[in-house]
């Protein structure tokens, strides 16, 4: 009889599930035939089009599959995330398009970082060339919607709303104690001394090294981001400066008398000036668009036989097919290798945003790179994060390019090992017994502390690696191991810096380094194939479904401590050697 209810509630339990997921593709399948429908194809604009660029949401590096954009569910956006790729893109349509009389930004708070909002605010200083309008209005404005923002030629803040100009922090949350309490002990064997990625787990305070480079990249992302504003508002840089670092923007007034910004309206004052612009009547409405909408607008699109791939390499590094947004070295290794040999492919440009990760993964995709450069030019664009593995596998190309807000650098190595015998043992009453031939034959068991022989062993592999890394980057960039050796060490470089130093020949983004990549290669006409394909939609949902879900639940009941869960997690899966960014980097 118990196992007859076993088996019945087993598959009560297996149609619930298969129901809620079938009702789920049903959703998706509707939405995107509706949305076929109605955006399908090529779009005519009307006259006195304004085009509508929203900043209020994670921005990812190109427009991703995904069945329930039209949706607002936890964890996921409302409404079409719209990639990076694919809004500088329309950005520059919008500029030469006659239906396009100007840009409207959604100026809210924004959770993107300065070196994907670089890109948006190049694309939209060139569209002002055109000599068509941009407005930005928010009802709450923070330094980041500010920053792209600033270039408009209107900047409005709704009457009773807030713009928070208070200058630039980073946290690094220790976790030591914590660890100490529930009885784990971290093991961590390291090679370069700024090289703070297991830090925060067997300290409780940031060590002078770290606070060292923290001030120094955080500085120079600080001392950019003032720069760019003071230019843009035609203001003094010191003044700049010292409205930020004393806070005397405290309310809309204040912001006005100190040309933050141009003024407070309603938004139905902003839609009368926006009337008034376009030369329509008061009945009139204007005729917004969309970036989702424009996206589907035809531009000047090429036909060419020869090709330059742009391949995407976002997120952690890891062995396997990773997916959309992480790189896995097979499917990363095989993307390269199809351009390598692909003859109608004349360059590559590895789009690289990562904070590194798997050292052998890291080796596998720079062999790849290495390969392709000897048959084609290779030119790398760094987007907000190009460090540890993620500079690894950018060290063989032809031509590196960063924004001026970009971390990089972080070349060093570590390797983390976890004893969980007080844990066990003391609090858990677990207790295990081993039967080994060799000594060495349960190294990393997590019920003991490592012994000084093991310790040893784990040491010589991570130095093996870091100079290996050493040896990748002396010869990509044609230095002498010692030159690399003084900027090496581990230590985190912004952009601008990188480039005074050597690890980046150019600042710029991924057009330039298109750009950049057409010329080595010859090409006076080509087109752009992005790479690799994106997975299908609805295999990615099915086989992820239950980690968004159970994703969604532990942000909502963790809230702002989510973050430390996943450092933890994380920190927990580390495989092998890592060549990985020493924390996530967060600027408040």
């Amino acid at each position: 009889m118990k196992q007859f209810f076993k088996y019945l509630f087993a598959s009560l339990l297996g149609f619930l599930i298969g129901s809620f997921v079938l009702l789920f593709l049903i959703i998706g399948i509707v939405a995107g035939i509706a949305s076929g429908d109605s955006e399908g194809g090529a779009v005519t604009l009307k006259d006195n089009a304004v085009l509508r660029l929203n900043l209020n949401y994670v921005i990812p590096e190109r427009t991703l599959n995904n069945p329930f954009d039209f949706m607002s569910l936890p964890g996921l956006e409302k409404g079409k995330a719209m990639g990076l790729t694919e809004i500088i893109k329309n950005i520059k349509k919008a500029k030469d398009n006659a239906q396009i009389k100007g840009i409207y930004i959604g100026a809210e708070v924004s959770p993107n970082s300065y070196a994907t909002l670089a890109e948006i605010r190049n694309a939209l200083i060139d569209f002002k060339k055109s000599g068509k309008f941009i407005i930005a209005y928010a009802e709450i404005m923070d330094e980041h919607s500010y920053y792209v923002a600033s270039v408009a030629d209107k900047i409005y803040l709704n009457p009773t709303g807030e713009i928070l100009l208070n200058g630039f922090s980073q946290q690094v949350v220790y976790l030591k104690g914590m660890l100490d309490k529930i009885g784990v002990e971290p093991q961590l064997i390291r090679h370069g001394k700024y090289k703070s990625a297991g830090e925060p787990f067997i300290a409780s305070s940031m060590s002078e090294e770290n606070r060292s480079q923290i001030e120094s990249y955080l500085g120079s992302l600080y001392q950019q981001f003032i720069s760019d504003i003071a230019s843009s508002r035609k203001m003094n840089a010191i003044t700049m400066r010292s409205i930020v670092d004393e806070l005397q923007v405290q309310s809309a007034a204040d912001a006005i008398k100190l040309k933050i910004i141009d003024g407070v309206k309603y938004e139905d004052e902003i839609e009368a000036e926006l009337k008034t612009k376009l030369g329509i009547g008061e009945t009139d409405k204007p005729n917004y668009v969309t970036m989702a909408k424009f996206n589907m607008v035809s531009g000047n699109t090429s036909v060419s036989d020869q090709k330059i791939a742009v391949l995407y390499c976002v997120g952690d590094i890891s062995g396997g097919e990773g997916d959309d947004q992480s790189i896995g070295s097979d499917r990363m290794a095989a993307a390269i290798k199809k351009v390598r040999e692909d003859e109608s492919y004349k360059a590559l440009v590895l789009r690289i945003n990562s904070p590194g990760g798997s050292a052998l993964a890291s080796d596998i995709i720079w062999r790849e790179v290495s390969l392709c450069k000897a048959k084609k030019p290779v030119i790398v664009s760094m987007g907000e994060v190009a460090a540890s593995g993620g500079y690894y596998i950018a060290a063989p190309a032809d031509h590196i390019l960063a924004q001026p807000n970009t971390i990089t650098g972080s070349i060093g190595v570590f390797g983390m090992l976890i004893n969980a015998q007080d844990l066990l043992n003391n609090k858990l009453g677990v207790k295990i017994e081993s039967v080994k031939f060799g000594e060495f034959a349960d190294l990393g068991s997590p019920d003991r502390p490592l012994n000084e022989a093991e310790r040893l062993v784990v040491q010589r592999g991570v130095d093996r690696v870091y100079d290996n890394f050493i040896e990748r980057v002396a010869k990509g960039r044609k230095l002498s191991k010692e030159q690399v050796e003084e900027i090496a060490q581990g230590r985190v470089w912004s952009g601008i810096d990188a480039k005074k130093i050597g690890l980046v020949d150019e600042l710029g983004g991924l057009d330039k380094a298109i750009e950049i990549a057409a010329s080595k290669a010859k090409l006076s006409e080509y087109r752009c194939v992005h790479l690799p394909e994106l997975k299908d939609p609805i295999q990615e949902l099915i086989g992820s479904l239950g980690d968004q879900a159970s994703s969604a639940l532990l942000k909502r009941e963790l809230g702002a401590h989510y973050i430390q869960y996943q450092e933890v997690k994380k920190a927990m899966q580390y495989q092998g050697v890592q060549v990985r960014m020493p924390f996530n980097v967060k600027i408040d």
